[in-house]
This record gives C-alpha cells, structure tokens and sequence, in this order.
C-alpha cells in the first residue's frame, strides 16, 4: 500500500528549491519532502506534533525543522512565493471577510479600573472655563 502524499509532485517541484540545502558535513538530514509532507499534515490536521504519523518521520525532528525554518525565514519565503505565483496565474482572489464579532471581558475583570484618559479631559475643560 503505496502512502498518500500531501503534497503533489507538481507543488513539490516548486517548492523544492525554495528549502535550505543540506549541509554536507554532519548527520544526513532525513528526507526533506517527507518532512515538509509532515508539517503539512499537522497544520491541515490540527493534530499535535507528538501525533504526526511515523511515516513522515519523528515528530520531533519534523518539529525542529519547522521552528528552525521559521526562524531563518523559509517559510516566509515560500509563502511569498506561492503567493506571488498563483496571483500571477489568477488563482487569487485577495477578497477580504473582517468578523466584526465583540470580545466581552470575563466577569472578574469587568470592575477593575482602567485608566480611561476622561479624567484629563474635564480637567483641561475646567481651566478653559466651560465646566
């Protein structure tokens, strides 16, 4: 039973060139597009990282790798690319939904004070004199 790939080869070839190479001294990296197939898993799945499936690798080195390239910025690079390619061909539509939901505070914090600004405002109404 052949595994289900995340991600196609046609995603893959674009996506290839945008990861870091691997360094040539040191202990071999594990497959980079089986790594990069694991992190999408867990980001589409929602899963935690422990629960990321053996095929792809270990949990924790699929882990590190994506903190590792979120901090040197691959993954805004490969964001910005995809963007920037399916904008080029149409796919995009960039339409914009804003919630305009409310926030309520949690009952305990309704009574707190909280510095409003009104207090400096009355007074710089009194010393004009329109109080």
């Amino acid at each position: 039973m052949a595994a289900r790939e995340e991600i196609s080869d046609q995603t893959w070839a674009v996506l290839e060139p945008l990861f870091p190479r691997p360094k040539a001294t040191g202990r071999p990296m594990m497959e980079m597009r089986s790594t990069v197939e694991g992190i999408a898993w867990r980001f589409r799945t929602g899963a935690p990282w422990r629960d990321v499936p053996e095929r792809f690798g270990h949990w924790n080195s699929i882990y590190q790798r994506f903190s590792d390239w979120s901090a040197d910025g691959t993954w805004a690079r490969v964001l910005a690319t995809v963007q920037a390619s399916s904008a080029a061909s149409g796919e995009v539509d960039w339409t914009v939904s804003v919630d305009s939901t409310v926030t309520r505070v949690h009952q305990h914090g309704a009574t707190l004070t909280r510095d409003t600004g009104g207090g400096i405002e009355l007074q710089e109404a009194r010393r004009s004199g329109a109080a």
